[in-house]
């Protein structure tokens, strides 16, 4: 099928339709030029338009989201892709089912944002990459970090040198094990632990700002069922700077995460807990809150894509290929983690 192109209204499926699902709804809600005219779930479907809402762990869901009257619902992706209303594809199932759906959704020729990670591994990623360099719509990974207000803005300041070149940066997420975990089909080695779903936030973010490391050192706890559920991982970059980050499901105090970056004239400090702010500390003047105004990253990954579609311009600040890059990392943290050795990247 053709692409619409810098059409007036991007019309939008999202399937699978749990938290994650439900938080990209609101962020569709939300953009002018987008219509919400499909949902698909096997097991969990809109009533007469009105989805219930789901807890997480950044910001509440609760409450009923109507989507309309007009809603289309599936319970299958095939029967969803033969619909000729949809221009974009967005895929918020677990990990596991990633690779055959984005696949089948770029066949169709759809346009597909899909949730972190692409897929549990790299060479499922780079069967994924060889199908979305031949497809006419385009495809973006859903790395909310890279749009998220207070964080994207870093890369501008790190790689400016503003406050001279970083010498060292430490980033930390943390959470109680989310409840969805230890359900059945998502539970286990498969799924990746806290990992995979949420250190690799950083690992993508510490991959967009720094670049691609040469090698990791990481040392963690391995759960009953395989997964890796806390990580503490150091990143190696020849000449500098010294990047390390902690990600962990045990954290029985809720939902954290932050960085503290150290340049040469300069601290930046970010705790989401205080209210997303930062505290700069610049050498021989008072420290000083920055306040951030704006969309979180799921608003604004959201509203990029949106924009690239109805513009007919890829996306550039994500792309396919960062995703193979974090999950490569990704995957050498896991193997230093279950070796106890460094692991170097492939170049």
């Amino acid at each position: 099928m053709s692409i619409k192109r810098k059409t007036a209204s991007i019309n939008v499926a999202v399937v699978g339709l749990g938290y994650m699902g439900v938080t990209h709804l609101r962020a569709y809600q939300k953009i002018r030029n987008a219509r919400i005219v499909a949902v698909c779930d096997a097991l969990r479907l809109p009533e007469n338009g009105v989805l219930r809402g789901v807890a997480g762990n950044i910001k509440s869901n609760d409450g009923d989201l109507n989507l309309g009257p007009k809603l289309k619902t599936y319970r299958e992706l095939d029967a969803l892709l033969a619909d000729p209303d949809v221009d974009v594809v967005d895929i918020c199932t677990p990990t596991p089912m990633h690779p055959a759906q984005v696949i089948a959704a770029l066949k169709a020729g759809r346009h597909v944002l899909c949730e972190k990670p692409l897929a549990r591994a790299s060479a499922e990623v780079k069967k994924i990459l060889a199908v979305a360099a031949k497809a006419k719509g385009f495809l973006m990974p859903a790395m909310c970090m890279r749009f998220w207000t207070g964080w994207g803005d870093l890369k501008a300041v790190v790689q400016g040198e503003k406050y001279g070149r970083v010498l060292a940066a430490s980033f930390r997420r943390v959470s109680q094990r989310p409840a969805w975990s230890a359900a059945n089909t998502y539970a286990g080695a498969a799924m990746g632990g806290a990992l995979y779903d949420l250190h690799i936030h950083d690992v993508d973010f510490i991959n967009y700002i720094f670049g691609k490391p040469k090698g990791v050192s990481a040392a963690g706890v391995i759960s009953e069922n395989g997964s890796i559920d806390h990580v503490v991982a150091r990143y190696e970059y020849p000449g500098g700077p010294l990047v390390s980050a902690e990600g962990s499901w045990l954290h029985q105090g809720g939902f954290s995460m932050g960085f503290v970056i150290n340049f040469e004239r300069a601290t930046i400090e970010y705790d989401f807990a205080k209210g997303g702010v930062w505290l700069l500390s610049e050498a021989g003047k008072k420290p000083r809150e920055i306040a951030w105004r704006g969309p979180d990253g799921y608003d604004g990954e959201i509203r990029h894509f949106v924009d690239c579609v109805a513009r007919g311009v890829r996306p550039e600040t994500v792309t396919a290929r960062d995703a193979l890059v974090t999950m490569q990392i990704c995957e050498a943290e896991e193997k230093s983690v279950r070796n106890g050795a460094k692991v170097n990247l492939p170049v």
